[in-house]
């Protein structure tokens, strides 16, 4: 009789998945912390194509041309004012004669001069009188502005016929001490020269009429009030505060100035910015 065999039942090992639920998910893990992580946003640069470059060239160019258009058209206003004043100048009755001032005094001069002519009935004698000006770009404290300078301190010119009537109208006025040149018998301008000393003031009034502030202030001369070469000042900051130095040179654009101050008993030049000397 054979022997029976006896099959033993199969255990089922029960599956610990303690760990498994302690430990996270790699997966997930990466996937949460990209999601939590602060995302960087480069700046969106925009591409200038072939054709927005052809754009570009052609608003420069036709800006290029537009500023060229206004230079020739102030150019051409200025030439046509010139012409005008020449013309003008050579059909105008009298001479021009050249009368020594007070400086300070030149417009209470023409002021009072004008005044004369009509009260002492000078006017067939006596045709005009001229303060020649230019506009200048005055710095004083930092600040700059457009300012109108008298182009001869000291002098006024009048158009006249000499007699000894005219000759006494201008020369009994007050503040005037007489005529440039002989006293009793004064020798004229030429054209040239008058056109040379009022010319400026033709330019600078088509200049206002035609162009922009900006341009004006740009073209302008420039005039620095707070300090001159030759000036005494006190360094107030720097290694050299509390010395006297004396302006031997002034750079406007780069406010600064080159001075003299004395080291050791010698007098060394030195560079001050505006801000560090003040007026003695």
């Amino acid at each position: 009789m054979a022997a029976a065999t006896v099959t033993q039942p199969f255990e089922t090992q029960p599956f610990d998945d303690g760990g498994a639920k302690d430990a996270p998910a790699p997966a997930e893990e990466s996937v949460d912390a990209a999601s939590k992580a602060p995302v960087e946003v480069e700046p969106e640069t925009q591409k200038v194509g072939p054709a927005d470059e052809d754009v570009v060239d052609e608003e420069s160019a036709e800006m290029t041309d537009d500023e060229t258009t206004d230079d020739v058209a102030g150019e051409d206003a200025t030439a046509n004012a010139l012409a005008e004043f020449r013309e003008r100048l050579h059909s105008q009755f009298g001479d021009w004669y050249v009368v020594h001032t007070y400086s300070g005094m030149e417009n209470r001069v023409r002021t009072n001069l004008e005044n004369r002519i009509v009260s002492l009935n000078a006017e067939d004698y006596i045709f005009e009188i001229v303060v020649p000006t230019e506009e200048v770009a005055e710095i004083k404290n930092g600040q700059r502005k457009m300012v109108k300078r008298t182009v001869l301190p000291g002098y006024v010119l009048v158009r006249m016929d000499l007699t000894d009537e005219s000759w006494g109208v201008v020369r009994h006025t007050p503040s005037v001490t007489g005529f440039v040149g002989n006293s009793h018998q004064p020798v004229p301008l030429s054209l040239a020269e008058v056109e040379k000393m009022l010319a400026p003031a033709v330019e600078a009034e088509v200049a206002a009429a035609t162009d922009t502030p900006e341009k004006q202030a740009k073209a302008a001369k420039v005039e620095f009030a707070d300090f001159g070469v030759g000036d005494s000042v006190m360094v107030v900051d720097g290694p050299f505060a509390t010395m006297h130095a004396t302006i031997t040179e002034i750079n406007i654009d780069a406010a600064r100035v080159k001075a003299l101050v004395e080291i050791f008993g010698r007098e060394t030049p030195v560079e001050l910015s505006f801000t560090q000397i003040e007026k003695v």
